[in-house]
């Protein structure tokens, strides 16, 4: 039976996706987003009681200086995370090294103010975990004091996706989101994340299917 709720749950989260599917021109259009390495170690080696697992991550870097990624986390938080908050199983991860943990507190708090903070997961490591964890993207750039001007998209399997190529850009690839560039967020990532959820409503959509075709 379609109720009510049913009808508003579509029009504000399925629609707009398929819509965005239809319209897209963009590489990934119908194709899955590609996985750049699926041997990321879960992030449970930093904080055990956190998981990546049957998530959506956003995994960021905070480093030494939080002042230096500020405006990255504030324009995460605008054009991603307010986009996304409602997708179940989505999460924002910042990683913070030992000792930083009352700056990161006040940036927290600052990009709470005007924000629902339950998807942003503040966490700290050593900085032997926090690289561990880091060499495990296979990504060719280094930290710089365990810092990174990059977002790194995550799937539910604890993969690393991101674009090997793109067309609009041949000699660049997405396989980190430059926070500090609010197009490469409101563009490419928003855009990858979004092919990312239309991968699983398909494969549940397929499931579905098969399961009906089983009966």
């Amino acid at each position: 039976m379609i109720t009510k709720k049913r009808v508003v749950l579509f029009l504000l989260f399925i629609f707009p996706l398929i819509a965005f599917l239809l319209l897209s021109t963009g590489i990934n259009g119908f194709n899955k987003l590609p996985v750049v390495n699926n041997n990321v170690i879960d992030i449970s080696i930093i904080d055990s009681t956190e998981t990546l697992q049957n998530k959506v991550s956003v995994i960021c870097f905070l480093g030494d200086d939080l002042n230096k990624i500020k405006g990255g986390l504030f324009n995460l938080n605008e054009k991603v995370y307010k986009k996304f908050i409602e997708h179940k199983k989505f999460q924002i991860i910042a990683i913070v090294p030992e000792g930083k943990e009352k700056e990161a507190q006040i940036l927290k708090d600052e990009i709470g103010a005007f924000t629902d903070m339950s998807k942003w997961k503040f966490i700290t490591g050593s900085k032997e975990q926090i690289n561990t964890f880091y060499f495990s993207f296979k990504n060719n750039s280094k930290l710089s004091n365990f810092y990174s001007n990059d977002a790194f998209l995550i799937d539910k399997k604890g993969s690393l996706r991101g674009r090997t190529d793109d067309m609009k850009n041949p000699n660049r690839k997405f396989i980190g989101y430059n926070m500090r560039s609010v197009s490469d967020l409101k563009g490419p990532m928003k855009d990858d994340i979004s092919v990312l959820y239309y991968e699983y409503y398909a494969a549940f959509k397929d499931r579905k299917k098969a399961d009906r075709k089983e009966k």
